[in-house]
């Protein structure tokens, strides 16, 4: 099933973006401690494989948000290229928040005043 609503796709983009910065951590955490003080691998074998599902996601939604928003090839370039270095997606979400390429923020529902 497509996502074609630019809600969900926002939301998707920001969630999978901030979770590989976070994959990023872990994984640099789990090689810290696999080659500094040399005690276990046990960081980079359970950080390794989530980090490169979240990385294959983070492609997928970037795909789905150029679809959704009309990205051109070079800023769906930038996104993937963001997911290359550690944290980059996270600074590429706020850019791209800020400069209005994931659409506009849903309303908040302001109740009216009873009366």
């Amino acid at each position: 099933m497509a996502v074609t609503d630019p809600a969900r796709v926002r939301t998707w983009f920001r969630i999978v973006a901030f979770a590989e910065a976070c994959s990023w951590l872990g994984l640099l955490i789990g090689m810290y401690i696999k080659y500094v003080p040399e005690t276990t691998e046990l960081g980079v074998k359970i950080f390794g494989p989530i980090h490169g599902g979240i990385f294959i996601a983070y492609l997928l939604v970037s795909l789905t948000a150029r679809n959704a928003f009309g990205w051109s090839w070079k800023t769906t370039l930038l996104a993937f290229a963001a997911s290359i270095p550690p944290f980059a997606t996270a600074i590429f979400e706020v850019v791209a928040d800020r400069k209005g390429l994931l659409g506009v923020a849903p309303a908040a529902v302001v109740p009216e005043p009873a009366g």
